[in-house]
């Protein structure tokens, strides 16, 4: 079975950036800074990092240059599926 190119890099695209508007809404509401500080410590990590406030462009460029990035990987992943699985 081939993989659509475009179909997979939107698929990746799609699901990577809204986790990253999901992000975006944690900052927004105040609680990303328990969120981000929960996973260090499950990782054994002394949370490191501060979360600064939340700033609309700065989440929609977030969100948008996470979705090329990850359309990209999609895309060469279908690629690389295509070209080892010929029909």
């Amino acid at each position: 079975m081939r993989a659509n190119k475009y179909l997979v890099g939107l698929v990746f695209g799609v699901v990577v950036g809204l986790w990253h508007v999901f992000w975006s809404f944690l900052v927004w509401f105040g609680w990303a800074q328990d969120f981000i500080d929960l996973i260090f410590r499950l990782h054994f990590i002394r949370p490191p990092y501060t979360i600064r406030p939340f700033d609309f462009g700065t989440a929609a460029m977030l969100v948008g240059v996470v979705f090329v990035i990850w359309y990209i990987f999609g895309f060469i992943a279908a690629m690389v599926w295509n070209l080892f699985h010929k029909q």
